[in-house]
């Protein structure tokens, strides 16, 4: 079970279980190499990043309710935690009070995977379903880890789910944490929404000494906006810390008539509900461990098929993966995107992208295999992106790449740390 904070109107809601929903900002700093000036260089070699790895995964939530609520709390808990019970993927939870002190609770869950997890936590079934709680939430703050190993009492049982194959090895990776948000404009905004975006001041980057907000990049697609921003230690103290700022409030303020779902930010309900169901997770991050000389940044916006976006992403993060160390290929990094059917991978490529559409479309893998071309064909909404060709053709690919890119708005980054 999850639960969204209660956040004061000062602050772009989050639901700050799974959404780590983006308060939206220019925020950020790439990774600049300090031992060579001016070359860029993965911040880790490898996946740091993935939700399709099959663990089972643990959400831990602490929660900080309102004096004299302790009783109302565990009522509406008590009427929603069967619901939550049903939802597919969900295994257990466990509502905990603090020994010491009766406003601090926690609540544990457990997930078959962070698939479906993911897809409920962003829902608005979701919101719908805790929205009983919020009441007496004053604070929350959510983590989330896959399971790696289990040992059970000696004289207990084996432990649940001892058959499964836990992953052998931990994911590599440096402290960032990435995630984007995207929403659709009034058509015909676009133009403003575009220079609202590209022309505002950027706010303070450093947090305190453990949280720094490191880049922010924006890009637009036909009216769908997409922001996708890192940060370095905490993502939900990066966020509060963003939306206090008064740059952020101002572009928030000015987006407001151009957006087709309508907001208050001064109502924390409503701006809760937009941001939950703006966030899109990443749900696969992985670097080559390459150097480049200043590695162009573009945003992939996939056409997909009803129905298909789970297996896109899932696809795109295996071909990713798999060409992330063959020769030629010129991705140092990419991030992939998801919620519903929505998908979007945010690349940094060294050199220019049409010289290797295949591997910066992470679609290598159809270029060389009749079954993987044929499922990624029967994924993408060829027709929408007017493609008349096998994806095994090079020209088909750059058909698609140009179909598929995002126009940049703004790509920010903070001062290497």
């Amino acid at each position: 079970m999850t639960v969204s904070p209660a956040l004061s109107t000062d602050a772009v809601p989050t639901d700050a279980v799974a959404t780590d929903a983006v308060a939206t900002d220019a925020v950020s700093a790439g990774t600049v190499s300090t031992k060579v000036p001016g070359v860029w260089s993965a911040a880790a070699d490898g996946v740091s990043t993935s939700a399709f790895d099959g663990s089972r995964v643990r959400v831990v939530l602490m929660l900080d309710i309102h004096d004299g609520t302790q009783q109302e709390f565990l009522e509406a808990y008590e009427r929603i935690r069967h619901r939550v019970a049903a939802v597919p993927g969900h295994v257990s939870d466990q509502l905990c009070q603090s020994l010491e002190n009766p406003t601090q609770w926690l609540l544990t869950s457990e997930w078959e995977s962070a698939a479906p997890f993911l897809s409920w936590v962003n829902s608005e079934e979701h919101l719908d379903t805790v929205q009983p709680l919020q009441n007496c939430v004053r604070d929350t703050r959510s983590l989330r880890y896959s399971v790696l190993r289990e040992t059970a009492g000696v004289h207990a049982g084996p432990p649940k789910g001892a058959d499964e194959q836990l992953r052998a090895a931990p994911r590599v990776g440096s402290n960032i944490v990435r995630h984007a948000l995207t929403f659709t404009v009034r058509p015909g905004s676009e133009a403003a929404v575009a220079e609202i975006l590209s022309g505002y001041a950027s706010p303070e980057p450093r947090v305190d000494d453990a949280t720094r907000l490191l880049r922010t990049s924006l890009f637009l697609h036909g009216n769908r906006v997409v922001r996708a921003v890192e940060v370095r230690g905490d993502l939900q103290t990066a966020l509060r810390h963003v939306a206090r700022q008064p740059e952020v409030r101002a572009v928030e303020e000015a987006l407001n008539p151009h957006l087709e779902r309508e907001r208050d930010l001064d109502d924390p309900q409503s701006a809760r509900r937009f941001f939950t169901l703006a966030a899109m997770p990443a749900v696969h991050h992985v670097a080559s461990g390459g150097q480049a000389a200043a590695p162009q940044r573009i945003a992939l916006f996939y056409p997909v098929v009803p129905g298909a976006g789970a297996e896109l992403a899932r696809l795109l993060a295996r071909q990713d993966e798999a060409a992330a160390h063959a020769p030629g290929n010129p991705v140092r990094a990419a991030t992939v995107f998801h919620r519903d059917d929505l998908v979007t991978r945010v690349v940094d490529v060294a050199g220019e992208p049409d010289e290797a559409p295949a591997f910066v479309l992470a679609l290598r893998g159809a270029a060389g295999d009749d079954g993987a071309a044929a499922q990624a064909g029967r994924l993408l909404d060829t027709a929408a992106a007017g493609l008349d060709g096998p994806l095994t053709d090079h020209r088909t690919l750059l058909r698609l790449l140009a179909h598929a890119r995002m126009r940049p708005l703004t790509d920010r980054r903070s001062p290497a740390s």
